[in-house]
């Protein structure tokens, strides 16, 4: 009787998997599947972070060495900007979700598609460049050159282009760009995933909070913005299925099936990488402050992170209903560092610190009269 029931329960779980294709066009994942999809997903978000983390410590250490040369700060988010930024992020999400219920979803995608082949260019240039200069033949000089815009004349000019590059960085171009036109021409899910990737270490290394109550408030504000859009409306699900351009990593589920041609994706978009992932650069930055043997505040993080994200995949899993992922990763992100603070006695330190220290204006102006002075002599 039992192997009865089992055989009914097999043939009826068969007969479900095979009404699912046919409606849907697709194979069902396995169970194998889907955890490599997730799995490479979490590969594919924690090494932006980790390695976007200690190149933000260089950027940082160019932004000082700049700020003692010119006397200028150098930009930072703002808490004013920090908590503005949801509200900003949703009238740009309800934009996008009315444009695509007025037009097609295929006319929309073409002119963000087109967008973002330059920018994806550009990123992946300034990420690889290091990489491709090392292997060019030697036979191609490093032959500088030199592209300036200025307006204005004398002491009043203003420098609107001021670009200098080499004939490796036009090799690396050109290699970046055949990359952007398989994307542009295929829409294939590794060359979405290479732009992605760029976009996302550039985005951890250029994108600085000033200090830890900004990447708090900035995070907070931005976990209610993801609940909100993912819970209490379709809006935010639609605009990320019908969003074809390159701001998500995607993984397809049905690859042991269907290899590179699979089409049943699992998705994580880049704001779940970006956003958390410059709050943990910061607190890198924090840790080389203190000039202790280990970054502890950081690889705390970044574990907690790494946890976060995993509930995520499983909880999504389990209800089989998009998750928004700030909701699991922001108290992960920000409850690691606070207990951590607290039990080894840094919380002052830790929201004390700052990135770039605002400097009094009498200061300030002694500053910038000391760099005129120098470039006068």
């Amino acid at each position: 009787m039992a192997s009865e029931v089992n055989e009914i329960a097999v043939q009826a779980s068969e007969n479900i998997t095979e009404n699912n294709e046919a409606i849907t066009g697709r194979i069902s994942s396995t169970s194998e599947g889907m955890v490599l999809a997730y799995g490479s997903l979490i590969i594919m978000a924690i090494l932006p972070i980790f390695f976007g983390s200690y190149r933000a410590v260089r950027h940082h250490k160019e932004q000082q060495q700049q700020c003692k040369k010119s006397g200028e700060q150098p930009d930072t988010m703002s808490r004013k900007e920090a908590a503005i930024f949801p509200f900003i992020s949703s009238i740009t999400l309800v934009g996008l979700y009315v444009l695509y219920k007025i037009f097609a979803k295929e006319f929309v995608n073409q002119i963000l598609a087109a967008y973002f082949f330059f920018l994806g260019i550009l990123a992946l240039c300034h990420l690889t460049s290091p990489l491709i200069s090392s292997l060019v033949p030697a036979a191609i000089p490093k032959t500088q050159y030199h592209i300036s815009f200025t307006k204005g004349e004398g002491d009043k000019s203003e420098h609107i282009i001021n670009y200098k590059f080499n004939l490796h960085d036009i090799v690396c171009l050109i290699c970046c760009s055949l990359v952007g036109t398989w994307y542009l021409l295929k829409k294939h899910w590794i060359a979405n995933n290479l732009f992605g990737i760029a976009f996302a270490i550039n985005g951890v290394e250029l994108l600085h909070v000033n200090n830890v109550p900004t990447g708090c408030i900035l995070l907070c504000g931005l976990l209610f913005y993801d609940a909100f859009w993912v819970f209490g409306t379709d809006v935010m699900v639609t605009v990320a299925r019908s969003f074809e351009v390159p701001i998500k990593l995607v993984f397809p589920q049905d690859i042991l099936e269907k290899g590179l041609t699979a089409s049943n994706f699992a998705m994580l978009g880049l704001g779940d990488i970006v956003l958390p992932g410059i709050f943990i650069a910061l607190l890198l930055r924090f840790d080389n402050s203190l000039s202790r043997k280990t970054n502890v505040y950081f690889y705390s993080t970044f574990f907690a992170y790494f946890m976060g994200l995993l509930a995520t995949m499983l909880i999504m899993h389990l209800f089989n209903h998009a998750q928004p992922a700030l909701l699991y990763l922001v108290p992960a992100c920000l409850g690691t560092p606070v207990l951590l603070a607290l039990a080894k006695g840094d919380l002052k330190a830790l929201f004390s610190y700052e990135d770039h220290p605002v400097i009094p204006k009498q200061t300030e102006e002694t500053a910038q009269t000391q760099v005129e002075t120098k470039k006068d002599t």
